[in-house]
C-alpha cells in the first residue's frame, strides 16, 4: 500500500477521499504481460473503487527487469490512474 494525494470519489451518496493505493499482481505470464488489481481506499480502509490494469510491451519489460519492481509497479499504476503517490 502507498499513500496518495487525496482524491474525492462519490461513494454511497457522499463524497469520500481516497488516500491509499493498494495493488497486487493478479496474473503474470512471465513472458510479455501481467495484470494488476488495484483499490483506492480511505484512511479507514473503505474500498471506494477498484479494478484491473494490464501491463504489456516496453512497460512490462521495464517492470520485470527493474531491480525494484514493486516501486516500478506502484509508479506505473499511479500514472495509469492519474494519481500522485506521496
Amino acid at each position: 500500500m502507498k499513500e496518495i494525494q487525496p482524491i474525492s470519489i462519490w461513494y454511497n451518496g457522499q463524497e469520500l477521499f481516497a488516500t491509499i493505493l493498494n495493488c497486487s499482481v493478479t496474473a503474470n505470464n512471465l513472458f510479455n504481460s501481467g495484470t494488476f488489481n488495484y483499490s483506492l481506499l480511505t484512511t479507514d480502509s473503505i474500498n471506494l473503487t477498484n479494478g484491473f490494469l494490464n501491463i504489456t510491451g516496453e512497460d512490462y519489460i521495464l517492470y520485470t527487469t527493474n531491480s525494484d519492481s514493486n516501486t516500478y509497479a506502484f509508479n506505473w499504476i499511479a500514472n495509469q490512474l492519474n494519481i500522485t503517490l506521496i
